[in-house]
């Protein structure tokens, strides 16, 4: 089983939602940095649960770093934080005999792991596991905000409601950090009320819906990735995955590229201020498994929330048919708290290959 990540340094998570605690180890850290530690907690904050458009269950998501930070900075021993689970409500999963809920990762787990598995709120399975990614994630960006490289992401989709793309024009630092501040992070921002109400919508109906996230980095030097299965779409792809509910991921115009011909689709290059560039990006800042020095650009898709208030037929660990009506704290739809986690993603892999 494998819940690690990376080459230049190596990211471990562990822990399950109903636990006594979550967390991460991040191996490979050069000795005497120091964090913005306002910025970090800024940073869980957007991921944390809370407010109407999201799950009841209410975690300060406070980080307890355990080793690996002495007077404030790294040691270059293995960094390992602890975020403890404080508002489990864990009868909300007690059953005599296991419920395979649809679509999540109950039945497989359950097999998998023999039925030795934690199944309280998805145990490892859960998005709750993603709080100890956007920390590692925070501590990528301030690394590459150093190196001058900067992440940003806005909500793509929101059930059926969409806005445009990322322009070239939009990848700027500017534009980047102010989507960052933004609760509902959006290039239009006159989306903003009908995206939460899609969102309320979903909730008042017992129901769910998902949609996708876009998410750019500039300042990528060229020449960072490497060859077949080492190349920059690769390694994001496993990470992004990684992430529970993403069911898709794209770089550039993805599969939109394929209805182009090749003049249309090609990105040619140019001489711009003594630098060699592209003029335009349908390849997302990505050609060869390496980057261009373009805007890295990919999208990322997230499904509707699977815990949702409806009845629904399933069955049990027995074989039997089974009506299941959830009990719990859910989000009617995760994709604006999954946002920070798809740029920690992204942080943590740029981080590594440069």
């Amino acid at each position: 089983m494998s819940a690690s990540c990376g080459t230049k340094v190596r990211y471990t998570l562990f822990g399950e939602s109903h636990g006594v605690a979550i967390g991460v180890v991040i191996d490979g850290l050069p000795p005497g940095i120091t964090f913005n530690w306002a910025e970090i907690e800024r940073e869980m904050m957007r991921r944390a649960p809370g407010g109407a458009l999201a799950t009841a269950r209410q975690e300060a998501d406070k980080v307890e770093v355990q080793s690996g930070l002495y007077n404030g900075k790294t040691t270059g021993a293995p960094l390992c934080a602890i975020i403890v689970n404080s508002n489990q409500r864990s009868s909300d999963y007690d059953l005599e005999i296991p419920v395979f809920r649809p679509s999540h990762g109950d039945y497989g787990g359950w097999v998998r792991f023999e039925g030795c598995n934690d199944p309280r709120g998805g145990g490892p399975f859960s998005g709750r596991l993603t709080a100890p990614l956007t920390f590692a994630g925070a501590i990528a960006k301030q690394l590459l905000q150093a190196e001058g490289i900067h992440i940003g992401a806005h909500l793509q989709q929101i059930g059926k409601i969409q806005e445009s793309r990322f322009t070239i024009e939009d990848c700027t630092e500017e534009t980047l950090n102010k989507l960052n501040r933004q609760p509902l992070p959006l290039l239009d921002a006159s989306l903003q009320e009908s995206m939460k109400q899609a969102i309320l919508d979903a909730k008042e109906e017992g129901d769910s819906i998902g949609g996708q996230i876009e998410v750019a980095a500039v300042g990528v030097p060229a020449g960072k990735g490497d060859l077949f299965f080492g190349s920059v779409e690769s390694r994001l792809g496993q990470v992004l995955f990684a992430i529970p509910a993403v069911k898709g991921v794209e770089f550039g115009l993805g599969f939109g590229i394929t209805g182009l011909k090749g003049s249309q689709a090609n990105d040619s290059w140019c001489k711009d201020n003594e630098q060699i560039r592209t003029k335009t990006n349908h390849n997302g800042g990505l050609l060869g498994g390496l980057t261009t020095g373009m805007p890295l650009v990919c999208r990322v898709a997230i499904k509707p929330t699977s815990s949702i208030f409806l009845p629904q037929e399933t069955v049990n660990a027995a074989g039997e048919t089974c009506v299941l009506e959830l009990r719990g704290r859910h989000d009617p739809c995760i994709v604006p708290r999954a946002l920070p986690v798809v740029e920690a993603a992204l942080a943590i892999v740029l981080w590594d290959i440069l």
